[in-house]
């Protein structure tokens, strides 16, 4: 009688095997933030050298005495190396000092403590809106490739791509603003209420339902809906659009293949199958859509009067006020960072084979 090895198959890691791999993975990760974020203070730093505008007389004014200007000039470390200069910059970062607005005559961390959570508000709710439409619209675009519905989702991805932003907010505006009077009109909360609501988070309807504000917080959410659904278009388009590209390439795997040889239903095949080996992607296309939103909401808040960082930012610009720009430029790309690692870390969970 020959006997037939059969091969053992490899044993599964332990709680401290998984432990081990996840802390080198994090090391990792920890390790690319890190000089992530180095080279991004770098970038900002040389933004400020390079630029012709002169730090010191943007704090001085044009018409300071020749000893206020050096004075200021040696209390800025201006006459230091630029290496010197550099660390300097760096620690003042890292303990939150941003340098002090022009433009305000306040603390830059000060501003965008008050200015960021307004866009924040506004480009979550987007999100949400663009996730919750283009997903959907995505998924049936694949399952009914070449029919009506496909067309529809490309007309919306046109539609979401074309059309600029400023044209669209200034229609949206008029049509159910002005002519309509369906929603509240550009900024962030009506006068009468904005004295009910007291700042604790900055979020001013999270703020209101943790107060019991309620008619404050649909006030609040009346002038938020309409420039978020504006933001929300763009943000359908492009998730809609990379949601059909992924599930076109799931439905023509094997695995779908045999999923229906077995007579499972369509909408497990689609939605149990197709679909959640399609999340994994999805997650970095919504964080994405999410950070480009973060971003690219300055037209949107200025057509909306909305006092968010992209409207603090171009009027910081304008008024030559670096200490804001690159205070809101530090924070928009650390902003950048966290949400890119936070997404490979979903990513990692969502996938079995990274698990």
């Amino acid at each position: 009688m020959v006997s037939i090895a059969v091969p053992t198959p490899p044993a599964r890691p332990g709680a401290g095997g998984r432990a081990l791999r996840w802390s080198r993975i994090l090391g990792r990760e920890l390790t690319t933030v890190a000089i992530t974020i180095f080279g991004l203070l770098l970038v900002t730093f040389l933004i400020a050298r390079v630029m012709p505008i002169d730090p010191v007389l943007a704090v001085v004014g044009d018409r300071a005495p020749a000893d206020v200007y050096d004075k200021a000039r040696l209390e800025l470390g201006l006459d230091k190396p630029l290496w010197q200069q550099f660390a300097i910059y760096i620690g003042k970062v890292f303990t939150g000092d941003l340098g002090t607005s022009v433009l305000t005559a306040q603390k830059v961390t000060d501003d965008i403590r008050t200015v960021f959570p307004a866009t924040l508000e506004l480009a979550t709710l987007g999100t949400l809106i663009g996730a919750a439409f283009g997903i959907p619209l995505g998924v049936l675009a694949a399952v009914n490739q070449g029919r009506w519905i496909d067309q529809v989702a490309r007309v919306v991805g046109l539609v979401g791509y074309s059309i600029p932003v400023f044209w669209l907010g200034l229609m949206g505006l008029l049509l159910f603003y002005a002519k309509l009077d369906w929603v509240a009109g550009p900024g962030r909360i009506s006068i009468a209420w904005q004295d009910f609501v007291t700042p604790v988070t900055g979020v001013i309807m999270l703020d209101a339902a943790m107060q019991g504000e309620w008619e404050a917080f649909w006030d609040a959410f009346s002038h938020l809906i309409l420039p978020a659904s504006v933001l929300g278009l763009l943000s359908v388009a492009y998730i809609s659009r990379m949601t059909r590209s992924f599930m076109i390439n799931e439905l023509q795997q094997q695995y779908i293949v045999a999923a229906r040889v077995k007579g499972l239903s369509e909408w497990r095949v689609v939605c149990g199958h197709a679909l959640r080996n399609a999340v994994v992607p999805l997650v970095t296309v919504i964080a994405l859509s999410y950070m480009h939103l973060l971003e690219g909401s300055v037209l949107t808040e200025t057509i909306f009067a909305w006092p968010g960082l992209g409207r603090y930012l171009t009027n910081s610009l304008l008024n030559a006020d670096m200490n804001a720009v690159l205070g809101g430029t530090l924070v928009i790309g650390a902003v950048f960072i966290g949400v890119n690692l936070l997404s490979d870390i979903i990513g990692r969970l969502a996938d079995p084979r990274a698990r």
